[in-house]
């Protein structure tokens, strides 16, 4: 009998071990980060500055590099428009030259011939005139209309005005030198005379 109540006692005791037992597990659990000794809390701490660092970096990073995207673009897109305009306007160096030979061209033709050998030699200058003139024209270069026109400050000179009823306000009357336009640049204005 003695062994019966030892193995009861031993059971109640082993009942009440677990039973705190339990209750200790019960307990209201601590959390994890109250559970956590201060080293470990200043590495998360840490941890997570290092986190937003880098990531403050990598847009930083991503700022950068769109930039220099966009300014590569417009770089390259600055490089065809000059690209474009230099073919565009590639004979305007030697059209301003040009120009002035045509004013010589057009005094010459102007002179009367007196004999055959005077009209020969102009016959012979209105062809050079006239080929180099389409020679011109096919690189796109006009002359400005001016007579009878409006004047325009970006495309006439104006050295005179007159009063003259046969025309209107503000209109050119006279043209004293011809002005030249390459494609929509002006290599030179028109001289010109204008009606108040």
């Amino acid at each position: 009998m003695t062994d019966n109540k030892n193995e009861e006692q031993t059971l109640e005791n082993e009942t009440i071990e677990e039973n705190a037992a339990e209750a200790v597990f019960a307990e209201e659990e601590i959390p994890a980060e109250q559970n956590q000794d201060p080293a470990e809390k200043d590495e998360l701490q840490l941890a997570q500055e290092k986190i937003a660092e880098l990531q403050a970096k990598i847009e930083e990073m991503d700022n950068r590099y769109l930039r220099l995207q966009a300014d590569f673009d417009n770089s390259r897109r600055r490089a065809k428009l000059d690209m474009e305009a230099a073919q565009k306007y590639r004979v305007q160096s030697i059209a301003g030259d040009l120009v002035e030979a045509l004013d010589n061209f057009e005094r010459a033709t102007k002179i009367e011939a007196e004999n055959e050998q005077t009209k020969s030699l102009l016959s012979g200058m209105e062809m050079v005139y006239k080929t180099i003139t389409d020679a011109l024209a096919k690189e796109g270069i006009e002359p400005i209309s001016s007579v009878g026109e409006e004047f325009d400050p970006r495309l006439h000179q104006a050295v005179m005005q007159v009063q003259d009823e046969n025309f209107g306000s503000n209109i050119v009357v006279e043209e004293f030198q011809k002005g030249y336009l390459l494609k929509d640049r002006v290599i030179r204005p028109a001289m010109v005379k204008v009606n108040e």
